[in-house]
């Protein structure tokens, strides 16, 4: 997949996760759902199902990051777990909010 800008939108090939690319990075080139490469939102879906090692799943609505900060948010979720490469991507904690006094 070539590099992914900001706003791109993404599907899995094999199972039903979508996302939309928050903050691109050079490591979203090798973006996986459920261990298969994503495509773009209207790229053809593969036959076939998660990797049992990648299907533990995403959550709608929220931010996965990877360690260089590249960020993407999920706007439907999958069995997929959503991975660059063989790395799980990591789910975005809250901000804290600043204190008020």
């Amino acid at each position: 997949m070539p590099m992914v800008n900001n706003g791109a939108r993404l599907r899995s090939q094999v199972c039903d996760t979508e996302v939309i690319v928050v903050k691109a990075g050079s490591s979203l080139d090798d973006l996986r759902a459920g261990g298969v490469p994503m495509v773009p939102i209207d790229g053809a879906r593969a036959d076939g199902v998660p990797d049992p090692k990648f299907a533990d799943g995403n959550v709608l609505g929220k931010r996965y990051v990877d360690e260089s900060g590249a960020e993407i948010l999920v706007t439907k979720a999958g069995a997929g777990t959503l991975s660059v490469g063989t790395e799980p991507l990591a789910l975005k904690g809250a901000a804290p909010l600043p204190a008020s006094d």
